[in-house]
């Protein structure tokens, strides 16, 4: 995550967050408490994909839903299954991860990290149940992968860094 904070002299404070995931964010606060999303292009920086204005009051209930002060989720609705010791999860592939293009039997996975994948859905839900070592990770992609706690923290570090 990247987030940049300039001064609008006259209008206000402007934020630039770019996500994990590649999303780039611009959200300006206006003096007069007005606040404007900007949602931008990641093909095109400069173009705006959308755009909403709150006011001070709907910005607050927006911001208290996503920092979780209305609802937080349960343990079963974080889309993880515990058996014991053996953990299911959903991890998606972001774009800046490190093991997009890279085969799964380069990585290694279940030999380095212990872990391992028991599908994959693409973007488009075609889905590889029990992908063999030639399938190589694209961007956006979805891995159900099952394995002890510790096991699935090594695979996400693998996936993150391309190594660990």
């Amino acid at each position: 995550m990247d987030l940049r904070e300039s001064e609008l002299p006259g209008i206000g404070r402007k934020y630039s967050l770019r996500t994990r995931s590649g999303e780039q964010l611009v959200i300006v606060v206006h003096n007069d408490e007005r606040r404007d999303i900007f949602h931008m292009d990641t093909d095109e920086p400069d173009e705006m994909r959308s755009m909403v204005t709150l006011d001070d009051e709907e910005a607050r209930v927006v911001s208290a839903i996503i920092a979780g002060i209305t609802y937080k989720p349960k343990f079963l609705e974080n889309q993880e299954i515990a058996l014991d010791s053996l953990v299911i999860e959903w991890i998606r592939l972001e774009p800046l991860s490190k093991c997009v293009g890279k085969r799964i039997g380069e990585l290694d996975i279940r030999k380095t990290t212990g872990a391992t994948i028991l599908a994959i859905v693409e973007k488009d839900k075609t889905k590889h149940i029990n992908p063999g070592a030639e399938y190589a990770f694209t961007s956006g992609v979805t891995l159900v992968v099952a394995g002890e706690r510790i096991q699935l923290n090594q695979l996400k570090k693998l996936l993150l860094n391309g190594a660990l």
